[in-house]
């Protein structure tokens, strides 16, 4: 299994590959604590899926300083949970979110990570951070281009 982080701009941000799958609700928090060390600060917005839900977890990251936290609780029957599940800025956040996973389908088809050419733990660790290089550089040129179009 591998875990993504992305910032702006489909930069890959810190990727980790993990020999046996870990419960999703339990990397969120491990995921703020290694943004809040690359960058200084915790993110204004953090969005997951359903996966990733857990009170604990919710209020964690508003402990820490996260702002909004858009990670949909799909058992509530709260009203208020509902209501909040509808406000624009969580949608506008799942929606980003939902192109976040296109990333690891791209990572797959342009940089063959569906496939690993090395053996291995220490292989697979390889060829997972070659292809998150590659896509970076890409992604960066593309950024640095945007400006000069216009």
């Amino acid at each position: 299994m591998v875990k993504i982080q992305e910032a702006e701009q489909q930069i890959v941000t810190h990727y980790e590959v993990y020999d046996e799958r870990p419960s999703d609700a339990d990397l969120l928090i491990p995921a703020l604590e290694v943004h809040a060390r690359q960058f200084g600060q915790v993110p204004r917005l953090v969005t997951a899926d359903a996966g990733f839900f857990s009170a604990r977890n919710e209020a964690t990251a508003h402990e820490r300083g996260v702002k909004r936290v858009a990670i949909p609780n799909l058992s509530t029957k709260s009203a208020q949970r509902k209501k909040l599940h509808k406000k624009r800025w969580f949608r506008n956040a799942q929606k980003w979110r939902t192109g976040c996973e296109g990333r690891i389908s791209l990572l797959k088809r342009r940089h063959g990570l569906n496939r690993c050419r090395y053996k291995g733990p220490s292989g697979i660790k390889r060829w997972v951070g070659l292809g998150v290089i590659a896509d970076n550089l890409i992604n960066i040129g593309h950024a640095m281009a945007s400006p000069a179009k216009r």
